[in-house]
Formats: C-alpha cells, sequence, structure tokens
C-alpha cells in the first residue's frame, strides 16, 4: 500500500467562461461550471493552491435593450441578473473564490490598459466600415436586429444574415423589405470608423502557442484549419449608444464586449488580491509566472480563447494561460435542448425537483477529457443516481453503522482484517487522482463504482446480519463492519470533489478528518456519530414534474413563417434511376455496434466496432456531431459490407453505415426492426 505525496503545493488559477448577465442560467450552462468546480475541489483536497474565480459578462446592446425594454437602468438589471447567477450556482455547489462583474472599476482600468499597449505596440488599426443604421433609435443594427422577407425562397421575418427556411445567406441590405426589429424602421446604410486589433500579425506566434499543449488536439486542428485559411483583423469597438466602456483615446467610441470580456478574469483576480493578502497578482499574471493558469470553456467561444485572448495578453507582457480546456454542448434524451418538449431546463426549475449533487454525479460520470457534446438522458439519470450512489455507495454505510452502533456502543474495532482488500482501495486512488486531473472524471467514477462494488460484495460473503445472532461470533461483525465502513470512508473520500455536501456529512457521520494524502490512515479504535440517511432516491414522479414545469415555463415557440413549397425546396432531388442489378451488388447487413469512441484529432468522426455476424469491422462514420459513444454501444444498424476499404488519417474504413438528416444535429442512423440480428443480409 502506497501513498503518494508532493512536497510544494501548486499555485493554481482556474476560470469559467463568464455567464452573460441577460438570462437565467440553465443546465446547459451548469455543465462547465459543475466540471470546474470538480477540478478546483479536487485540486484543493490534495493540498493545491488553487484560486476558482468568475464573473458575470454584462456589457453589450443586448443588455441596453432589455433593461430599456423594462423600464430600469442597465446596472439595474446586471446587478439584479447577477444575484440570481449567484444563487444558482451557490445552490448547485459552485465554491467559487470570487465572482465578480466586468462591470467593474477593476475591469475597466485593466481594459484601457490594455487597449493602450495593444494600441503603442503597433497592433490596433481603424477604417471606415458601412453598416446598417436606424434612424429611429440612432444606432447601428447588428445582423440579429434587422428582419425581412428572404431574397432567394421570399420567407418572411428571417434574420439579416441567413434565413431559417432555405438556409441562404446574405448581407442585411439584400432582405426584401427589411426593417428594424428594435423600431420597425427601414434601417440605412450609414458610414462609421472602427478600431481593429490587428491580429493577423500574430500568426507566427498562434502557430506555436497552439501546438504547445495548452490545446486538446482536436481544438488544435481545428484552429490550424483557420490559420492556414487566413487571420482577419477583429474589429473591437462599437458606436454609441452602448453598454459598456469607452475607449480611452476615442470618444463616443465603446469596446466590443468581447473585448473587456476575458479581461474580466483579471479583474476578478484581482479584486479578490485586493481583499486577500495570501496572494499576489503579479505572481499569477506577469509574463514569467510559474503559476498556472487554466481556463474552463464551452467549444463555441474557442477562438475569442485560443486566437484573440492569447494575442492580446502576449502584446501586453502578460503570460499567456497554461491550458484552455473546452467541452462540448448538453443535449437532453438525445436531442437539443427544447421549451416545447420540457427539456430546455432552467437550474431554478431542476431545483425545485431534485437535489443538485444527483446532476453533479450524472454530469461526471460521463465526461471526458475531450470536446465531446453530454447527453442527459433523464431515464438512465434516474437509474445511475438511484443504482451507484444510493444502492452501491451509501448502503455500504447505512448496512454496516447499525451494527456498530447498536451492538458496539458506535467504537469501532482495533484493527483491519482485510488489509489487502483496504490496500487495494487506498492504492486506487493515485489512478482515480490521475483521472480527475486529466479532467477523465467518468473513468474515475467508473473506478470508485468498482470498488464500491467489492466492498458491498465483501458484505455480502461475510453476513454480519447471520454472525450477528451468535455471540460466539459476534466480535467478528465489529470487524467486517470495521473494514467496510474504512471501505466506504475512501470512496466518500474520492466522491467528495462531486458531492462536496454528502461527502461533508459523511465525514461528520464518521467523525473524522480526512485529505487525500492521508488515505492510508484508517479509522481504528475511532467512535463514529449515530447512521443518518445521507441520500434519497429518484422517483419518476420527480422527473415528470420537472419536464412538465419547464414545459409550463417557456413562452410560446416562435417558429418562422415557412415560404409557400419552402418545405419541399428542402428535400433532396431523387438520384438517377438505376437497374435492380445494380441494387443488388450493394450489400446491406444488419450490424451489432460492439464498441464506439471519439477519434483524436477529428471533429466529426467516430470509430464504430460492428459484428456483422461473420467477423467485426472497423468504421469510421461522420455523426459525432449526432451521437455520443454511450448512445451507439449495443443498438442495431446497417451497414454497407461489401463497400471497398478506404485508407484514412486515423486508420482503414472497412464499410459504411447508413443514416439521413441534413448533417450536424439532424443526423438520424438507420435501425431495423425488433427481431434482427447481426449478418443479416438487407434486400
Amino acid at each position: 500500500m502506497t501513498v503518494t505525496t508532493r512536497k510544494h503545493p501548486r499555485d493554481i488559477l482556474v476560470t469559467s467562461a463568464l455567464p452573460y448577465a441577460n438570462g437565467p442560467i440553465h443546465l446547459g450552462h451548469l455543465l462547465e461550471y459543475i466540471q470546474t468546480d470538480i477540478w478546483v475541489r479536487y485540486q484543493k483536497l490534495r493540498g493545491e493552491n488553487c484560486i476558482y474565480v468568475c464573473a458575470d459578462d454584462a456589457h453589450g446592446t443586448a443588455i441596453m435593450l432589455r433593461a430599456e425594454k423594462e423600464g430600469i437602468t442597465s446596472e439595474q438589471l446586471i446587478a439584479r441578473i447577477q444575484q440570481e447567477h449567484e444563487q444558482d450556482f451557490s445552490s448547485f455547489l459552485i465554491g467559487f473564490d470570487n465572482y465578480h462583474s466586468t462591470h467593474s472599476p477593476e475591469n475597466e482600468a485593466f481594459s484601457s490598459a490594455i487597449y493602450e499597449k495593444l494600441r503603442d505596440n503597433g497592433h490596433i488599426a481603424t477604417r471606415t466600415i458601412t453598416q446598417a443604421f436606424d434612424p429611429e433609435k440612432g444606432l447601428f443594427l447588428a445582423d440579429r436586429f434587422i428582419k425581412g422577407t428572404c431574397p432567394k425562397c421570399k420567407s418572411e421575418d428571417q434574420y439579416g444574415d441567413n434565413c431559417e427556411v432555405c438556409g441562404a445567406t446574405y448581407t442585411p441590405m439584400e432582405l426584401i423589405n427589411p426593417r428594424s426589429a428594435l423600431s420597425g424602421a427601414v434601417p440605412v446604410e450609414k458610414d462609421s470608423e472602427h478600431y481593429f486589433f490587428t491580429l493577423p500579425k500574430f500568426a507566427g506566434f498562434l502557430q506555436e502557442w497552439t501546438r504547445s499543449g495548452t490545446l486538446q488536439p482536436s481544438v488544435a486542428n481545428k484552429l490550424a484549419e483557420w490559420l492556414d485559411a487566413g487571420l482577419q483583423e477583429w474589429d473591437i469597438s462599437r458606436d454609441a449608444p452602448y453598454f459598456g466602456f469607452e475607449i480611452p483615446d476615442a470618444p463616443g467610441k465603446y469596446f466590443y464586449v468581447w473585448l473587456d470580456a476575458p479581461i474580466g478574469y483579471l479583474a476578478s483576480f484581482k479584486n479578490l488580491c485586493d481583499r486577500r493578502d495570501s496572494l499576489d497578482f503579479d505572481h499569477f499574471w506577469k509574463a514569467d509566472s510559474t503559476a498556472e493558469v487554466y481556463h474552463f470553456i464551452g467549444k463555441d467561444i474557442i477562438n475569442f480563447h485560443a486566437l484573440f485572448w492569447p494575442s492580446m495578453l502576449h502584446s501586453a507582457g502578460y503570460r499567456t494561460p497554461t491550458a484552455v480546456h473546452a467541452h462540448g454542448f448538453v443535449t437532453v434524451n438525445g436531442k437539443k435542448m427544447s421549451k416545447s418538449r420540457g427539456t430546455f431546463i432552467m437550474a431554478r426549475t431542476y431545483l425545485d425537483h431534485l437535489k443538485p449533487e444527483y446532476l453533479r454525479y450524472y454530469f461526471a460520470a460521463k465526461l471526458t477529457g475531450q470536446v465531446d457534446d453530454l447527453d442527459l438522458n433523464l431515464e438512465d439519470f434516474s437509474q445511475r443516481v438511484n443504482s451507484d450512489l444510493v444502492g452501491k455507495v451509501v448502503n455500504i454505510a447505512s448496512r454496516s453503522a447499525g451494527f456498530i452502533s447498536k451492538k458496539f456502543d458506535g467504537q469501532l474495532g482495533s484493527e483491519i482484517t482485510e488489509a489487502d482488500k483496504l490496500a487495494e482501495f487506498v492504492d486506487a486512488g493515485d489512478d482515480i487522482a490521475s483521472y480527475y486531473e486529466q479532467r477523465e472524471f467518468g473513468r474515475a467514477m467508473r473506478l470508485i463504482m468498482d470498488l464500491a462494488d467489492k466492498a458491498n460484495q465483501y458484505v455480502d460473503e461475510q453476513k454480519p446480519w447471520v454472525l450477528i445472532k451468535d455471540e460466539a461470533t459476534k466480535d467478528q461483525v465489529q470487524a467486517i463492519s470495521t473494514n467496510a465502513l474504512n471501505m466506504f470512508r475512501l470512496l466518500m473520500l474520492y466522491l467528495a470533489p462531486v458531492l462536496p455536501a454528502t461527502a461533508e456529512k459523511a465525514r461528520q457521520f464518521l467523525n473524522c478528518e480526512w485529505h487525500w494524502d492521508q488515505r492510508g490512515e484508517h479509522l481504528l479504535d475511532h467512535s463514529i456519530e449515530k447512521f443518518k440517511p445521507l441520500m434519497q432516491r429518484i422517483e419518476a414522479t420527480q422527473i415528470e414534474a420537472l419536464i412538465e414545469d419547464s414545459k409550463a415555463a417557456a413562452p410560446a415557440a416562435e417558429k418562422p413563417k415557412a415560404a409557400p413549397e419552402a418545405e419541399a425546396a428542402t428535400v433532396e432531388p431523387l438520384a438517377a434511376e438505376i437497374t435492380f442489378e445494380d441494387f443488388a451488388k450493394v450489400d446491406l447487413r444488419v450490424a451489432e455496434i460492439v464498441k464506439a469512441e471519439t477519434v483524436e484529432g477529428a471533429d466529426k468522426l467516430l470509430r464504430l466496432t460492428l459484428n456483422i455476424g461473420a467477423g467485426e469491422r472497423n468504421v469510421f462514420a461522420g455523426i459525432k456531431s449526432a451521437y455520443t459513444p454511450e448512445q451507439l454501444e449495443g443498438r442495431l444498424t446497417v451497414m454497407v459490407a461489401n463497400l471497398q476499404p478506404r485508407k484514412m488519417k486515423f486508420g482503414l474504413s472497412e464499410g459504411m453505415v447508413l443514416a439521413a438528416g441534413p448533417g450536424g444535429k439532424d443526423i438520424w442512423l438507420l435501425a431495423p426492426d425488433q427481431g434482427a440480428t447481426p449478418g443479416l443480409r438487407i434486400m
């Protein structure tokens, strides 16, 4: 039995992306904050000097317009939204060391100072651009604030950049009868001088930085495509009226919200440093800092965090992040979150029905260190929480504590009689620690549940409920329960980053302190408290009520008005006619997906191992945007079995699975009816 220890704590600063101060938190948002919080809590449990800061992203036209609509000031709106955000995060046990706002003196000072350094270093350019302007509101209009009739399919009420009916793209002024969505006025074109960050000058720096290990391989590969295509200058200014910070040397011009948003990381940390003497801002952010800085973000904002942000920091003389960790999106029951289906679930609605740690555990059980989307399958969610947490982990304590309390006056035995078994639990901590560090939380949870199975199996085999009936074997029950409760202690220690509230209850029940590197010190000749239930099962009625309340909270969905024959126009024309003999050449087979896994460095591919009755085939399928590996394993599909193998960058693809849909999340894998078996030919 060994316990790995370290002498010097690491200095680590961690951030999550800043939620926009224009609406409530929903479960899609929470994935990121739960992922980050688990990682931070693990680091603190190891004794690291780990600091977690965040803030509300509180600037922009959308906030200004919503405040105007509500008849309040922008400052009043963002103050209210921030309070709501902090309440939701606290309820989900997100342990920020500091939660601030981008509308703060610190952020204004940093934004101005960084801009001035960029300007003085020759990295700011100006030029005149032409934009749509609302003459009644007196402001320039972003594309989403212009509506009209699509110039291609003639669908009405379409946005100023693309048609939701036919998919056409265009400029706002190409719309037929364009109107401002704010006032209804006809927009006019107007010139304005804008300020640009000269990002192309950092192409060489970014080529090296993005391949330095700071990014996941798939993210680095995607950025390489953008770098190869050539970078564009980034517009960092907006015209008044605008809710934000005015550019120091440009009256009437304001910093674009995405310039000062990431600077909010610096501002929130500085705000904390000013109140905590043990923290030194420069130690974490100076160019030659030995501290570590990690950003956890969604994959939709990679360009801001992995192109613009490191370039700005580099020019301004600050250090760049140690790593940027991106995650995928959340789907519910295999589909995009939907208000009409009741699966667009707000944080507060969830909390009205279920405990936050249920979601924390489920997200942890499915999270990887990659950029995969995560599906919240509500049936699987209930089953996994009930089986893993209630049926396995908590069950160990509930079935053992009663013997100690009732028969041994709450006193554990004086020795561990199953030293080898306990050593296995202790030694597993090194692998679990490695999984936490690499953000492979799903692997950590699986290993912990394997240990829980072994603990329950041990109790089942020893049958203490039988031994307690015989005075001659009574002392064996104390030893068995002592072993089991020490196993339980280790399981709860390992789960503490995921289940902080339950872990604290378990710690109080066991009447002990714990630290990751002291896990080999067992509880012997030790008094425990009377056991109280730690967690309850999820009932189906709770899930049903959650969905119904989510439906009730959703406003009526607005559907785009389709042009006549627009739907038919989106159907792909039929292919040229073929003979039956041509069709018969295609060997279609029922295939079982034995294994599905992501492909490192590939954005769209999943690697499928298919059983076709006469052996297995390896197939690469471009369905990653619509399916997670967990959704596919064990199901049947249809494959082209006699397609010539194709050598790809990632390996040999020995066939093709069949699917329908335009792409993205709208891909549906074909499946045979019930009763079909692998290898059957389809004709």
